[in-house]
């Protein structure tokens, strides 16, 4: 892939910080090594598209890259400074400073001031420079539950190591969790930098979440609407048992108190469990002669209520 970070997500150099974050979640999403198990070109492809986005989705460092004062890597780029910027020639051909430094010896004192901050920082210098190292972004995709319930989960790196990093219980969709000093090292003894790891989480077939409230959709027969009955239904710790009450209706929600998700701080949510009422795949005279039966005998229309609301 191109070094060039624009290149690498596919947006132009004027897209938007919304843009350039919609673009790396779509391809952070779509090159996880977890969806590509052994794929060596996969996982390269996603470091490449996590450095560009450890670039462009800050929007210092992006401005620095910008500028050509920093690389793709996110490495200072040399400032190539010399001798002939700093002086031109007079009438007899002597090279004469543009600040007034007429002669060789004068000029070392432009020297220094040109490069001795840069020497003391790779030395760490008689003034003792020091300087934080930058911030580093990541992505990373988890489950339903993963989310729902915390896990501990390792963040690969471009370079191939990896962090690990404590998912807590109800994290949610685009969150970013912070991991103190895992960011770039610092220079001349300085701190690291820090560590954003934003959060993807993945849909569930059968869960779909509210706040800290969960909702599951169960199917339930025709004669245990009518009769009512005691079911199983999923919850996030398992299988519980549930009454339906008699005369139960598509739609009907029924509550779980206290199964939904119980983050460390903050109220534990609930489950919601809406109810879908399903005719068996075939029906049978016996049926046809119940349904016939209530035709006849019922003249309760369900869409009434539907009317009114025109």
């Amino acid at each position: 892939m191109s070094d060039d970070p624009y290149k690498v997500l596919g947006v132009p150099k004027d897209a938007s910080q919304a843009d350039i974050k919609k673009a790396y979640r779509k391809l952070a999403k779509s090159l996880h090594p977890d969806l590509h198990p052994g794929d060596k070109d996969k996982e390269a492809q996603f470091q490449a598209v996590s450095a560009a986005n450890d670039i462009l989705g800050d929007p210092e460092k992006r401005q620095r890259f910008d500028a050509g004062e920093i690389d793709a890597s996110g490495q200072e780029r040399p400032q190539r400074q010399y001798y002939r910027d700093q002086a031109h020639a007079d009438p007899q051909g002597r090279y004469t400073s543009g600040a007034g430094y007429g002669d060789f010896e004068d000029l070392s004192d432009v020297f220094s001031d040109l490069f001795g901050t840069r020497a003391q920082a790779r030395t760490g210098g008689a003034q003792g420079f020091a300087a934080r190292g930058g911030d580093v972004r990541y992505h990373l995709e988890v489950s339903f539950m993963d989310a729902a319930l915390g896990a501990k989960r390792a963040v690969p790196l471009p370079d191939g190591s990896a962090i690990d990093l404590t998912i807590p219980v109800g994290v949610r969709d685009g969150q970013t969790l912070r991991l103190r000093g895992k960011g770039q090292p610092g220079l001349g003894g300085g701190p690291a930098g820090d560590a954003y790891v934003e959060i993807g989480v993945q849909p569930h077939k059968l869960f779909t979440r509210d706040g800290n409230d969960i909702e599951v959709e169960v199917p339930i027969g025709f004669d245990e609407a009518v009769l009512g009955a005691k079911i199983e239904v999923p919850t996030l710790s398992g299988k519980v048992s549930m009454g339906v009450p008699k005369g139960a209706s598509s739609g009907q929600r029924l509550r779980l108190k206290g199964k939904g998700i119980a983050p460390a701080k903050g109220a534990v949510g609930d489950q919601y469990v809406r109810l879908k009422i399903v005719m068996p795949a075939k029906i049978d005279a016996d049926m046809e002669a119940i349904a016939q039966r209530w035709r006849d005998h019922v003249s309760d229309d369900p869409r009434k209520t539907m009317w009114r609301d025109l």
